[in-house]
């Protein structure tokens, strides 16, 4: 497999959870900061505010990926847009307008490792497989296996969509 320097010997960089082939890294301190901003990391870092980053380990498996999460990859690593034809485009376009979620989301594949761009939200992963099925709310999705399938589906209770706010159509993975 590939090994990345100090990437997993780094007192920064923490392991806080793993499932399957996707980690999640917590930096202790972000070092990325500029004078403008360093104020604001300072106060986050007091409060435990820290960055997160998933970092997914591909051994001839395949990722999907929220459009324009990936920050860099490493390896024999292919990526396709997902598409499978004009009409799989159209019947994208259309979900992502009323989830969204964007229309494309990039599929990678192959042998290597693939890093996400870092986020202060909170990461959860779950295994799809025992559920059976997940409804996400908009803007949610970060990334899944290849294997499963991308759906929108329309809310059952309609004063839920108009009184809580979330939508009419979500994004759900099967």
């Amino acid at each position: 497999m590939f090994q990345i320097g100090n990437f997993y010997d780094n007192n920064n960089m923490k392991c806080i959870s793993q499932l399957g082939q996707y980690k999640v890294f917590e930096h202790e301190k972000d070092l990325s900061v500029s004078p403008f901003t360093a104020e604001t990391a300072y106060f986050a870092s007091e409060m435990n505010v820290r960055k997160r980053q998933v970092l997914v380990e591909l051994n001839n498996t395949g990722c999907t990926v929220q459009s324009g999460a990936m920050q860099w990859m490493l390896g024999n690593v292919n990526m396709s847009s997902g598409v499978k034809g004009v009409g799989n485009f159209l019947g994208k376009m259309v979900g992502g307008a009323v989830t969204g979620e964007s229309a494309v989301k990039p599929e990678y594949s192959g042998q290597g490792m693939l890093m996400l761009e870092p986020t202060y939200k909170h990461i959860i992963m779950l295994d799809v497989a025992q559920w059976g099925s997940i409804v996400l709310q908009d803007g949610l999705f970060l990334a899944s296996d290849s294997t499963l399938q991308h759906k929108v589906v329309g809310r059952s209770n309609i004063s839920s969509a108009v009184l809580g706010g979330e939508g009419l159509f979500n994004l759900s993975l099967t």
